[in-house]
């Protein structure tokens, strides 16, 4: 959300809960209701399986049109965000300042305010926002690089995140270490030649678990494959660098900056290509041959009973 701190208030703690939410830049938030009003239709006309798929595609699309969208024609995305607050809020509010952000919709992820819940606590005064840098703490809160001071009994943080390459872990093959960074993203969840890794790695403009789902039905079919080929073995190989890489992600959030040199990059073209697309991820990891010519099985069972 690009927030630094959370702050209560000491005076107004004690009568009203009041939370200050200090943020470093704008950011976009969007309301939307808590509850599907169309999904709890159909469940009372539809068996729930049925109904379950329709919402769930229609979810997916919509949220697939709307990323679409928002590249294409960001300006016009981002004025319809923030005149959706702008209308919440009301004419007094300086939206400008805390919800107008310097980059557009999708550089970084958007924030949902299910029910429109922290519109609501700032409308009715038990929660405030403020945007500007944090200078120094102090004894009892936080100065701002504005010279404002920001009186506090609690501060949480929720800034200076770094991301870790499969956390961090040390990765070796035959004995020789691998750095993530020096690989290339096999549909977005395995590593260019090193064996039987796996890592499930959500989408950054969708559901986080749509892709972790196809990533485990993926990993299974590799399994049950081998499994009836009776091979230990599948390694996607790099036979020579591709001619062209780009970054694992593309988003300009700072925790992503700090990092992204640490995590395997990707290519242009599949299936070294890292999709932000749950249709074209389903036709890659659901429905296409194991066997793609990059990804080599090896190390038959038999050949290990064998040498033992």
């Amino acid at each position: 959300s690009g927030a630094t701190a959370v702050t209560l208030v000491p005076e107004m703690a004690r009568t009203a809960g009041h939370v200050t939410m200090l943020q470093r830049s704008p950011t976009y938030i969007v309301a939307r209701p808590g509850e599907d009003a169309l999904a709890l239709k159909l469940r009372r006309f539809l068996p729930d399986t049925l109904a379950y798929q329709l919402i769930r595609w229609r979810n997916v699309l919509m949220g697939m049109v709307f990323y679409r969208f928002a590249r294409r024609k960001p300006e016009q995305v981002k004025k319809a965000i923030v005149d959706q607050v702008r209308v919440t809020l009301g004419p007094d509010f300086d939206v400008e300042t805390h919800f107008s952000p310097r980059y557009n919709p999708w550089d970084q992820r958007l924030c949902l305010a299910p029910d429109g819940d922290f519109f609501q606590a700032l409308k009715t005064g038990s929660a405030s926002v403020v945007t500007d840098e944090i200078e120094t703490f102090t004894e009892t809160g936080l100065k701002l690089k504005s010279g404002v001071e920001l009186a506090a009994d609690i501060v949480v943080t929720a800034t200076g995140l770094r991301l870790q390459a499969m956390n961090g872990i040390a990765l070796t093959v035959d004995g020789a270490p691998v750095r993530p960074a020096d690989t290339l993203s096999y549909k977005g969840m395995m590593y260019s030649n090193v064996p039987n890794l796996a890592s499930a790695f959500g989408y950054t403009n969708a559901s986080w678990t749509l892709k972790c789902d196809l990533t485990c039905e993926y990993v299974c079919r590799l399994l049950n494959h081998m499994r009836r080929k009776g091979l230990r073995q599948c390694t996607p190989v790099l036979e020579a660098q591709p001619p062209e890489t780009a970054p694992w992600l593309d988003f300009t959030s700072g925790y992503v900056q700090r990092s992204i040199g640490d995590f395997p990059k990707q290519g242009v073209t599949a299936p070294w290509k890292l999709h932000q697309n749950y249709a074209l991820d389903l036709a890659s990891l659901r429905f296409s041959g194991l066997e793609d010519g990059v990804m080599h099985f090896s190390n038959p069972i038999a050949k290990v009973q064998e040498a033992a």
